[in-house]
């Protein structure tokens, strides 16, 4: 997952852009994008729509439902696992308990839709409250079916109080940079994608190219979009160029040829086995991006 893609649920007008945008994972929004009065309406019009672009499209489905809290949890569930999305983005995850509660949830619908157990996958968004930020570290074996961690700073910053998540530069503050550094490090520890946040000033292309530079830099490997033209930066800047993979290439390459020591030497340079890993990291990201050595 390079780049994903919020929709409305509630207009086929922007549903039937987003899914012409390009982006690896459509996002259908079922929370913050729907008005309370139009919850239901977009349940409907989103499942109606899934079901019909499902087979024309290549990109992933993945819904945002309402969080856990809000009581509407299962309304969308029971009206969108019929259309059989490919996972569910849960809102305001406050532990790895929530995944696992999501998790029984869906085990229920999909036995009710007859598809397969553990079929539809699960991304959280775990910073959007306090408990979330502490609690980063729980993901770890919680479901099979989690597919990465995400992270998000504007529910934070009106959780907290904060008067905004960016200082005069434009760089996140101190508070929301924590949140940033966790989602990285949590996803590590739970061996899935870690995708960045939103850049919500979409005009602003090139501030929005350096925040996906760093963020690819720092370890993510994909990042949330809100306007189909972000999509293609986001494309370009997390997928591994070609001299990237043909490096990796070569790293593997050596320590296979040596019998897998513990270090290798590739023209006068040595390398051990944490670039063995990183190496393998960047070739598996670069064959889901379609790009070989």
């Amino acid at each position: 997952m390079r780049s994903l893609l919020f929709v409305p649920g509630d207009s086929q007008r922007k549903l039937e852009k987003g899914f012409g945008a390009g982006a690896d994972v459509v996002i259908v929004d079922l929370e913050d994008s729907v008005a309370p009065h139009n919850k239901a309406l977009a349940r409907e019009v989103a499942a109606r729509f899934i079901l019909e672009r499902r087979a024309r499209t290549s990109s992933a489905i993945y819904v945002r439902v309402n969080d856990l809290s809000t009581g509407l949890t299962d309304d969308d569930l029971a009206a969108l696992v019929p259309a059989r999305p490919d996972g569910i983005m849960l809102p305001k995850s406050n532990s790895g308990q929530d995944v696992q509660h999501l998790s029984a949830k869906l085990r229920v619908r999909e036995a009710e839709n007859d598809l397969t157990d553990g079929a539809i996958k699960i991304l959280p968004i775990i910073t959007e409250t306090p408990a979330g930020v502490l609690a980063a570290a729980t993901y770890a074996g919680t479901s099979a079916r989690l597919a990465g961690l995400t992270w998000g700073a504007e529910d934070l910053s009106a959780a907290i109080g904060a008067r905004t998540a960016r200082d005069e530069r434009g760089r996140y503050t101190d508070v929301f940079r924590h949140a940033r550094t966790m989602t990285i490090l949590a996803a590590g520890a739970a061996e899935v994608a870690a995708i960045d946040t939103v850049f919500p000033n979409f005009r602003d292309m090139a501030a929005f190219e350096a925040e996906c530079t760093e963020a690819e830099r720092d370890g993510f490997t994909g990042k949330m979009a809100i306007h189909p033209d972000q999509v293609p930066v986001i494309n370009a800047a997390f997928t591994p160029s070609a001299e990237a993979v043909r490096q990796s290439a070569a790293i593997v390459a050596a320590f296979q040829a040596a019998g897998n020591p513990g270090v290798v030497g590739i023209d006068g340079k040595m390398y051990d086995r944490p670039h063995l890993r990183l190496a393998e990291r960047l070739l598996a990201r670069a064959k889901a991006a379609g790009v070989s050595a």
